[in-house]
């Protein structure tokens, strides 16, 4: 028999907890959103990081940085991009100083929508962590990531400065 290292056993106690954190949060965010506006998780976490593109240096993320932020693989992130782009919401552009780069940015259709569908998510937010915070396992975890602020990633400098549409 294999003797169990009590320091490994409590770290994967306290993975396991923030786990069921995470995907209980996302799953009551992903009811609202979808019943509200016809909006995933995913497609949300999109339009907000692309809404937050500027016209200043590095203002502009390329397909690689935007699979990060949103954390999906550079494929299924262009899955994403081309459904949005489908609705209306996004539309994607050749950088005319770079015309290997693709950009993408977010139409006013898509602006409006994000702005319809950011209370709910918030107020989803707010709802899945009052009730997590109910449970002893999660609240000190709950509590963790009510005092956190979000990193701000180190971008590029990106030579394209095509402006939103």
């Amino acid at each position: 028999m294999t003797a169990t290292n009590p320091a490994l056993t409590a770290l994967s106690q306290g993975w396991c907890a923030l786990s069921l954190l995470h995907g209980r949060i996302e799953a009551h965010i992903e009811r609202a959103l979808q019943a509200g506006h016809d909006l995933s998780v995913r497609e949300y976490s999109l339009l907000d990081v692309l809404s937050r593109q500027h016209d200043g240096d590095g203002g502009h993320l390329q397909m690689k940085q935007v699979a990060d932020a949103v954390v999906l693989s550079q494929s299924a992130t262009t899955r994403l991009v081309t459904r949005l782009e489908d609705r209306g919401l996004l539309e994607r552009y050749l950088c005319p100083t770079d015309r290997r780069g693709i950009y993408t940015n977010v139409t006013a259709a898509g602006l409006k929508l994000l702005d319809e569908a950011r209370p709910t998510n918030d107020a989803a937010l707010r709802e899945a962590l009052d009730e997590a915070a109910t449970n002893p396992d999660l609240a000190p975890l709950v509590r963790a990531v009510e005092t956190l602020k979000a990193p701000v990633p180190a971008q590029p400098v990106l030579e394209c400065g095509h402006g939103r549409s």
